[in-house]
Parts: C-alpha cells; sequence; structure tokens
C-alpha cells in the first residue's frame, strides 16, 4: 500500500478488472479500485477502510446504511468547520448570486487582491506579498522558486521526516526516501538535516557558504508523527538563517489557520519568516487553495512576471478563502480561543489514557487539535500474536485505525512518515462532548489490544462488530534467546509457512475462534501486507558439545496459496525471506515445506548470497528409520514383505528407496501419472538402486537379512557398480523384470494394496492414500506436508500404523520457541538437517534440486546426525503422539485383521 505496505508486495498486486455495466451500482471505492487505483483500493477494502460515505454534516459522515461516524482526520486539516459548513456554502451561494467571474487572469484579481490584503494583515509583521496556489504542494514550489530568484542560489535545505507535497520540488524537501526514490527524486540541490536540531543547521549553512537559497521547516511535523521541536527552535532557526543570509521558509501547510490553538503556529515563539506556506484549511473543506506569503525583499521582478497558474487565485476560492478568515477571527479569535480548550481537553484524556495503557502508548504529541498517538510497536508487547508482526511491520496503526472506524466508528488515520503514530485532527468546530465520545472509543479500542488477542482485535474483518465475547488469550511463551559472541557458534536460519489454515493456529491460538472461512478470509486480507518474519529462535548444543543458534522465518503463505500463485511472485517472497535471514547473520538456511518445492530443490535460490538446503537428505535417513523401527517394533517378517515408496522419482523418494533396498527385499516405485517422463524416471531409480546393491555386494562385507542384496548376490546377470549407466538400464528391462524385485506404476490404487510397507514422499496437497487403497496391516510413513494419508483411514482402518514421517528428537529437547505442532524438542527432519550442518561448519549449498540428495550427502547426515545426538522421536499418528494405549489397540485390530 501507499501508505503502509512493505517492500515487495505492492507491485504484485494483480490488476482489478471490474465490468460495472454489467455488476450495476457500486460503491465509490469499487469504481476507485477500477479506475484510479487499484493498489490503494484494494488495500484500503482488505481492512475495511473503504466506507461509502453518503452524506457528511459538521464533525459526522454517515454510510448507507445511516451509521453515523465522528471524524478525527478532517482531511488532515481541510476541513476546519467540519463537512458542509452552512457559511461556506452561503459564501459559494452569495458567489454565485453576485455573477461575478471566476478566471479573468491577466486582468485584476480583485477577489485574490482582498484575500491577500486580508492574510497580509493577520500574519505575521513583515509578510507583505501573498502568490496562490491550488494546494500546499504547489505553494511550496512557489516558495522554492521565490528563494531561488531572490538569492541567485540553488540549495534548498529541509529536514529529515519532512513532508512538503508530492510535485517533483516539494517531494525533494520532503525527508522520506520512501516516497522520492520511484520518482528519480531528490532532484539536484536538496539536502536534508536532522529536525529539531538548531546546531546542525548552523553546522551545515557553515560548511556549505553561497549555496543554499532556504531552509524550509515546518513548526510541528504532521506526516512526520506530530512531532514538536525543542522550544525555541523557531526563534533559533531565524538568527542562524539571517545570519548565513539563508531565506527561512515555514511550511504551515498543516499546522496554520487555527489548527494549533493560534491563527499560525510560528507565532507561539513570535517568529516571522521569510516565506509562509498555506494550504488545507484555507479552502473552508471546499476549495483547492494555497498560498505562499513573503517579504518585500523576497519578492522579484523575475518571479512576478514569469511565476503563474491558470487556476490559481480564482474568484470563488478566494471569496471562499475571505470567509474562513472571517470564521476563524470572529468575536476577537473566539474559535482560536476554543480550540486551545478543547485540544487541552483531549490532550488531557490522552495523557491519562497513556497512564493507564502505558505498554501501547508510548507518547502523547501535538498541541492544540493537532495530536498524536505514538503506538508502542515493540513486538514482545503482544507475544504468540499475529497483532506483534503486524506492530513490527508497522501495520498495526492501520488496523488500529479500521477497529475504530468499524467497531468504535470513530475516524482516525496514520501519519505517513510517523507509521506509530495515529492523528487526532478533527474539525476546529468539535464540541466538548465530541471529544469525550472520542475518548471513550479510544478507551474501549485500548483495552480490547491490551489482550493481545488477534481473533477479538480483529474479528470485524470477518463478522459483523456486535461485541460479542471471546474467550481469554493466553499467548504462547516466548523463547528468549540470543546468539553468543561465540565465533565456534554455528548460525543457521529456517524457511518455514503454514501447511494450512489450521497452521496458523500453532503461532497465534486466538485464531482458534475463527472458521475456516472466517480464517481463510482475515489472512488473505494481510497475507499480501505481510512480510516474511521471525518466527522464534533456538539453541542448540549437541552431544558432543558444538552449538548452533538458529531463526525460524515465517513466509505469511499457505501451500494452496503457494500454488495458485504465479511463480516469479512465490520466488520474490522467498527471495526477502532469504535476505532476512542473511541480514540477521544465517551462514545456511534451510528451505522448508513448499519453499522447497517453488523454489526448484533451492535452485532458484542458490544465488542469493547465503547456502541454502532442502534438508532432504536426512528426510530419507529419518523416513528409513521409521520404517525400520516400526517393522521391527510390529515383529514383520523382512523375508516376504514389499515397500511402496510414492513419490520414487522424486529426490526424497529416490533416497529412500536406496536405503530401504538395504533391508527390505521388494519395492513398488510410484510415479507421478501427470509427468510425461514418469516411466523414464522410474526405472533410472532403479537402475540407481541395482548399482547401490551391486557396490554393497562387491564390498565383501555381511549383507543385511531381508535385503534385496542377498537375492542379487546370486544373480549372475548383475552389472559390477563400475559398469556403464546403459547396463544397469538393460539390467532393469531384462534381468530385473523377470527377479520382480523392483516394479513401476504411476497408477496408485492399482498397486497401493499390495504394499505391507508404503512411504509417501511427493508435494502433491491431495490425500492420494485413503482407507480403500491401503492393504491389510500396512505400516504406511508418510512424510509429505501436507499429509498424503487421509484422516479417515484412522477410524476406518485400525490395523494400519500410519506414521508421520520425519519427525526427530533434538539433542538435549531444547525449545525451539514455537511448538511446530510438537513435544518440546521435537523438528522435522529437513529442519535437524539445518542444525547439522550449522554444527558442522559446513556453509555451502547442501541437498539442492535432484541431484543434490545423493547417496554421499544422505550417508554424511546420518554420521553427523547421529554423532551430534539427533534420533528418531517417538511415533507420532495424525499430529499426535501415539499413546501406548493406541498401539495396544493397534495390535489388536491388527491380529483380528489376520
Amino acid at each position: 500500500m501507499i501508505l503502509w505496505a512493505g517492500r515487495y508486495k505492492i507491485e504484485q498486486i494483480k490488476p482489478v478488472h471490474i465490468y460495472v455495466h454489467k455488476i450495476g451500482r457500486l460503491g465509490t471505492l469499487t469504481l476507485f479500485s477500477a479506475y484510479i487505483n487499484p493498489h490503494l483500493g484494494r488495500l484500503l477494502e482488505a481492512i475495511k477502510l473503504d466506507k461509502n460515505f453518503v452524506r457528511g454534516e459538521g464533525c459526522y459522515l454517515y454510510d448507507e446504511q445511516g451509521n453515523r461516524y465522528l471524524d478525527c482526520i478532517a482531511a488532515y486539516g481541510a476541513l476546519p468547520f467540519g463537512h458542509n459548513p452552512p457559511q461556506i456554502w452561503e459564501s459559494i451561494e452569495s458567489y454565485r448570486r453576485s455573477g461575478e467571474p471566476g478566471f479573468i487572469q491577466p486582468s485584476a484579481l480583485n477577489a485574490a487582491g482582498e484575500l491577500a490584503k486580508r492574510l497580509v494583515e493577520l500574519a505575521p509583521a513583515g509578510l507583505a506579498y501573498v502568490t496562490f496556489a491550488n494546494s500546499g504542494a504547489e505553494a511550496v514550489e512557489a516558495a522554492i522558486k521565490l528563494c531561488r530568484s531572490a538569492t541567485g542560489r540553488t540549495g534548498i535545505l529541509a529536514t529529515d521526516n519532512s513532508f512538503h507535497g508530492k510535485t517533483m520540488g516539494a517531494l525533494s524537501a520532503t525527508g522520506n526516501p520512501g516516497y522520492q526514490e520511484p520518482f528519480g527524486a531528490p532532484i539536484p540541490g536538496f539536502s536534508h538535516i536532522p529536525y529539531g536540531d538548531a546546531a546542525a543547521l548552523a553546522k551545515e549553512l557553515k560548511e556549505k557558504p553561497d549555496h543554499y537559497a532556504a531552509f524550509i521547516v515546518e513548526p510541528i511535523q504532521g506526516e512526520g508523527g506530530i512531532v514538536e521541536p525543542p522550544s525555541g527552535y523557531l526563534a533559533a532557526v531565524k538568527e542562524i538563517c539571517a545570519a548565513h543570509k539563508v531565506l527561512l521558509i515555514f511550511d504551515e501547510v498543516q499546522t496554520g489557520l487555527g489548527r494549533t490553538g493560534t491563527l499560525f503556529a510560528c507565532e507561539s515563539e513570535g517568529v516571522t519568516p521569510d516565506v509562509l506556506v498555506l494550504a488545507k484549511a484555507l479552502g473552508g473543506g471546499f476549495m483547492p487553495i494555497g498560498a505562499c506569503l513573503c517579504t518585500a525583499d523576497v519578492y522579484s521582478e523575475d518571479f512576478g512576471m514569469k511565476h503563474s497558474s491558470t487556476f490559481a487565485g480564482n474568484s470563488l476560492a478566494c471569496r471562499v478563502g475571505l470567509k474562513v478568515l472571517e470564521l476563524l477571527t470572529a468575536g476577537d479569535g473566539k474559535m482560536l480561543h476554543e480550540v486551545k480548550q478543547k485540544g487541552a481537553l483531549l490532550k488531557e484524556g490522552l495523557l491519562k489514557l497513556q497512564q493507564q495503557y502505558p505498554q501501547l502508548i508510548k507518547s502523547v504529541r501535538g498541541r492544540g487539535l493537532m495530536l498524536g498517538l505514538e503506538f508502542n510497536l515493540d513486538r514482545h508487547i503482544y507475544p504468540g500474536s499475529l497483532l506483534g508482526i503486524m506492530a513490527e511491520q508497522n501495520l498495526l496503526t492501520p488496523a488500529i485505525s479500521s477497529h475504530l472506524l468499524n467497531v468504535e466508528r470513530l475516524r482516525v488515520a496514520p501519519t505517513l512518515n510517523g507509521s506509530a503514530v495515529i492523528r487526532i485532527e478533527p474539525p476546529l468546530t468539535i464540541t466538548a462532548e465530541q471529544c469525550r465520545e472520542a475518548l471513550t472509543a479510544l478507551a474501549r479500542m485500548l483495552e480490547c489490544l491490551s489482550e493481545g488477542s488477534t481473533a477479538r482485535f480483529l474479528s470485524y474483518l470477518v463478522r459483523p462488530a456486535n461485541g460479542q465475547r471471546f474467550p481469554r488469550f493466553v499467548p504462547f511463551p516466548p523463547n528468549k534467546v540470543t546468539p553468543s559472541a561465540d565465533e565456534a557458534e554455528g548460525r543457521f536460519a529456517f524457511l518455514l509457512h503454514p501447511l494450512d489454515l489450521q497452521s496458523y493456529h500453532q503461532f497465534d491460538s486466538s485464531l482458534k475462534n475463527f472458521s475456516e472461512a472466517e480464517l481463510k478470509e482475515l489472512t488473505g486480507k494481510f497475507n499480501d501486507m505481510i512480510e516474511p518474519f521471525v518466527i522464534s529462535q533456538a539453541a542448540i548444543t549437541s552431544a558432543v558439545g558444538r552449538r548452533a543458534y538458529g531463526e525460524f522465518i515465517a513466509v505469511p503463505r499457505t501451500t494452496e496459496e503457494f500454488i495458485s500463485m504465479p511463480r516469479q511472485q512465490a520466488l520474490a517472497e522467498l527471495k526477502a525471506a532469504v535476505a532476512l535471514a542473511r541480514e540477521r547473520g544465517a551462514r545456511i538456511v534451510g528451505l522448508g515445506a513448499y519453499t522447497s518445492v517453488v523454489s526448484m530443490g533451492g535452485l532458484y535460490l542458490k544465488n542469493e548470497g547465503v547456502p541454502l538446503t532442502t534438508g532432504n537428505s536426512y528426510t530419507v535417513v529419518a523416513a528409513v528409520d521409521a520404517v525400520n523401527t516400526a517393522v521391527d517394533k510390529l515383529q514383520m517378517d523382512r523375508d516376504d514383505l514389499t515397500v511402496a515408496v510414492v513419490g520414487a522419482a522424486g529426490s526424497i523418494g529416490k533416497g529412500i528407496a536406496l536405503l530401504l533396498s538395504e533391508r527390505l527385499p521388494r519395492l513398488i516405485l510410484i510415479g507421478n501419472p501427470h509427468n510425461t517422463d514418469s516411466s523414464q524416471r522410474l526405472q533410472a531409480v532403479a537402475a540407481e538402486i541395482y548399482r547401490y546393491q551391486a557396490a554393497l555386494i562387491n564390498q565383501g562385507r555381511p549383507l543385511k537379512k531381508g535385503g534385496m542384496g542377498l537375492i542379487l548376490a546370486r544373480c549372475p546377470e548383475l552389472p559390477p557398480p563400475s559398469a556403464p549407466p546403459e547396463a544397469f538400464a538393460d539390467f532393469v528391462q531384462g534381468a530385473g523384470r523377470r527377479l520382480g524385485l523392483i516394479e513401476f506404476s504411476t497408477d496408485i490404487d492399482a498397486v497401493l494394496a499390495r504394499a505391507d510397507v508404503v512411504v509417501s514422499a511427493t508435494s502433491s496437497v491431495g490425500k492420494i492414500i485413503h482407507a480403500g487403497n491401503l492393504k491389510r496391516n500396512a505400516i504406511v510413513c508418510d512424510i509429505s506436508r501436507p499429509a498424503n494419508v487421509s484422516e479417515e483411514v484412522d477410524e476406518a482402518r485400525p490395523d494400519v500404523l500410519v506414521i508421520d514421517g520425519g519427525v526427530v528428537e533434538v539433542p538435549g529437547l531444547p525449545s525451539l520457541g514455537w511448538d511446530f505442532g510438537f513435544e518440546k524438542g521435537l523438528s522435522y527432519a529437513c529442519m535437524a538437517e539445518t542444525m547439522i550442518l550449522a554444527l558442522e561448519h559446513q556453509y555451502k549449498h547442501f541437498s539442492l534440486g535432484s541431484s543434490g540428495v545423493n547417496l554421499e550427502s544422505i550417508l554424511l547426515t546420518r554420521t553427523w546426525g547421529a554423532e551430534h545426538g539427533f534420533k528418531l522421536a517417538a511415533f507420532r499418528s495424525f499430529n499426535r503422539p501415539l499413546s501406548e494405549d493406541s498401539w495396544q489397540k493397534l495390535l489388536l485390530a491388527r491380529r483380528r485383521a489376520g
């Protein structure tokens, strides 16, 4: 989003195409999204800031349903008297009745002259001329031109965190690179110094004499977060600029005309600038108009003769401007006095809220009716909550604004540069009762936010905001682990993502309050805005005393989202996650679940400046250990067993088939029916298995009971391990086929029922293994994520042992900071491989692509893992530990099945 979104999501939002004439009546923001700004429009719609207001009256707005909202934005100060003030309408009607011409340049502009005269009368003493514009940004442009013309110098000095508009000159003066970089700003001649630092100004002007034409500064930074400078700052900069013959511009576009309780904010220090810029309130909430006031010394003939604007100074806008000044100064400035009173009332109430919620509110800023609430964006205030991630990524204040709008019907907004600050800038006509109404709404919001429950705070996004109750939120305790300064400590990161919607519960338990449809809608709203983030940390100490520190980095996309999104978008998000890991010190990065699939086993990410691993080699080790342990525990006769490997053409499936051939005699290799080359790939896997067995036989070591090698050792046609690939390919088609040790298929339902053991290692998201295609008393080891085994097997087939494969025990059973659905100290094998490589300081690409997972890498991780104390975890089935009671029920069911 232009206001709040992350580094790369903006470009990736797909274009919005709405067929207006076919849909019928559309809301204004739908039309806005369709025809004006699809990027901003879609994001406003996502977080329900897209209200369709149909009526405005005073400080209130009304939507199509007649709901009333207290407006404390007031168009960022452009609505001094609220919506549709009758006095301004009367001024407009009076103008219409008068018949006065609107555009009469180059003739004398009477209305403009009257307004200019009145502005000079009211402005700080010494300002003599007024140049009109159509906006604040245009007025800033005029100020820059005035000063350059008057001094003959081109340098313009501004402050960091400032905001002066979005035309090129004004944008160059704005102190926010985020707004400048896409447009080639700042253009030459613009520099910035810290705001509120008079010494920095003096130093800059001294070091660059005769360079700067002007110093432009806001008396209070508005979009910067309602930031007031130290007392005496304005007077100091006036003195410093005068000493260096640099002109001083006060940008009072937002602070001017009563907003702070005086007509001009600079009155608080009694300072007259060389140039004063106004806009916003001068239009009375109706007219686009800006004004640039300057001293006689600044105004030059060149500027007067060469600067002009078609619409600036038009009669209607100037008549409205005159009425604005009349209302502001009526009754000896009664309205300005009331602004001070109501501002004090609001600020006092805000300070009380800060005292009540000091962990949430960091500061209360501003004066008059230009106030700001600075929120504490420390993620640790909201542990185990999506709210903490939103705070960390500067998304919390937009969410707070949305909550206030939709739940409390209070309209506020974040400041553009100060992402932690919510502005409170109501119309100057707000009443004391309305101030208290706003404070009550803020108090209710803060009470809700203080609980830290994402579900309670954001429920209005997916269900009606009707005051429903939620269980008290109890977050997961944070894991406070930090890296040490010891160079010997390994450093790793591991990328993960929610496999499905239920995975979000493991991070934020409050989300269990939502139905699946509600959770899908909620995550769909935020996943385009949230960048990868560190979800937890862990410190690993191996059995031999080596240590490693690691961070788990979440990419907020489900498997379904990864599958459906364009590959380039998915890779962009993964690259951002890898960059985060690299920037935070990781020296090896693991790719979990679908991050490996999307990146082609890491090959598309191998040039991102840090070594990667898919973790697939140790996943093979863990899966084979699980199968062998289950076979032994169930006392199955290995000589009679047939193993089906689903996904055998993939790197993990191939590795599992290789190792299982050591101790089991017959294999069914099952490939993807949708791949046209599956048959050839499966035959290549079979050839590799036969070569591996030939090598084992050739070593002369005792072969393991039940293994394929015992049969092949009696087969004279088996080529020697040094034979060319063609020899083993011929063996697969000839003697191998006659032996019947390895079978191939792409029809899982046709062959699975003949397998005593099934290992599933696919990237499929479907439940391809079910009660109807499994053999009696089968063992199933499912290492696919998402799982390939249907949950109905749990109930319908009590004789079948289903193992959640690839789960290992980390040495010392350390907390990983997030349970991943496991008990403390357990992890997936792919995570464990990343830890093992960090412990070994193996900082190079490992297990990448299909060729990167090979016999050497598998055996290395098996050796390293055992040395460091990693081992197979106790069996889990369907995401829960397999209890002794469940084991006994399994044994009974298997005996009954025969």
